[in-house]
């Protein structure tokens, strides 16, 4: 169980994690089961912060369920295993997250992560990395150096032992698509961007697994704050595949192609808003304020006004050539 409070963790924290966590007090009931209890694997271990689904052949996915408000991980993240190495997918809210998901490696693979990776800067996919590190461990961390960076200057609190884990991080190239070497397994490493200036996806071919970090939000309205929409849209279209893979996401429960198409409507659905409320001349928060997401797209877990108007202002801040 997180030993923060609520009111700790919104000072702590910035970014995806206080968006989730504010959106949280008014997430209905059904949104909350559905986020529960919706599973895709077989769920091998569960605490109230969340469930690991097997996914077969040496995957596994961490499915995060904050609404409990436990914020021990936030975030989803996973287990990729090959016959060499074991790489671990985000570093979580919280130390107790990535020590939480390295133990559960080395009990389903015989090892501690050997290797980590995370997807972008914000705190609940970064705060927690020096989790790894316990134990004597000393896992090889990839990044970007804008998500070194950005993670070590920018993300609440202070901490010397994630500075420390991130001082000694192996940069992923933004520029190219590159691999990681598990033994008997390939792990592609493709740069994006949309979410934050710098995103990372990882993807396993057999079984066809897409670990999207939060370029995805499954039934969840995503976060926009450091968001550039027109990249957004195109990353995710990028990351569908017509095999309908296991796309684990940065929030919520796991998807498949259609959940993508969803995600989608919704995405071009607020950018068809947003223009159309720049092109009459109005505020983006008079714009948002005035605007309610069609029923026919559904519900999206955790909806709020100020998320829409977060989202409005990041198309404003396009379209305005900011």
């Amino acid at each position: 169980m997180s030993n923060l409070s609520r009111r700790e963790f919104l000072l702590q924290s910035g970014s995806c994690a206080s968006h989730v966590i504010l959106a949280a007090a008014v997430a209905p009931l059904w949104a909350r089961e559905w986020w529960t209890r919706r599973s895709l694997g077989t769920v091998v271990a569960a605490e109230p912060f969340g469930r690991l689904e097997d996914l077969g052949s040496g995957v596994w996915a961490l499915v995060s369920t904050p609404l409990s408000g436990d914020y021990t991980t936030v975030s989803n993240g996973g287990i990729i295993a090959g016959k060499d190495a074991v790489l671990a997918i985000e570093g979580f809210m919280q130390p107790a997250g990535a020590k939480w998901l390295a133990t559960q490696a080395r009990q389903l693979t015989g090892r501690w992560p050997t290797h980590v990776m995370l997807t972008h800067y914000h705190s609940d996919h970064v705060n927690g990395v020096a989790g790894y590190f316990e134990e004597g461990a000393a896992p090889s961390l990839r990044a970007t150096g804008v998500t070194r960076d950005w993670a070590r200057d920018k993300n609440k609190p202070a901490d010397p032992a994630r500075t420390t884990a991130l001082a000694g991080a192996i940069m992923v190239d933004p520029t190219q698509e590159s691999t990681l070497d598990l033994g008997g397994r390939t792990v592609k490493v493709i740069p994006r961007a949309g979410h934050t200036l710098s995103d990372v996806t990882a993807i396993v071919e057999d079984p066809r697994i897409v670990f999207a970090g939060d370029l995805v939000w499954n039934g969840m309205f995503p976060n926009y704050v450091d968001a550039k929409p027109t990249v957004l849209g195109k990353s995710v279209r990028a990351l569908k595949d017509g095999r309908d893979p296991t796309y684990v996401p940065g929030h919520g429960p796991l998807a498949r192609n259609a959940d993508i198409d969803h995600y989608l409507a919704m995405l071009d659905e607020v950018e068809r808003a947003a223009r159309a409320a720049h092109q009459r001349g109005v505020t983006a928060a008079q714009g948002a304020a005035e605007y309610t997401l069609p029923q026919s797209l559904g519900e999206w877990t955790l909806f709020n006004k100020s998320f829409i108007a977060t989202a409005f202002g990041a198309w404003y801040k396009e379209l305005d050539g900011q």
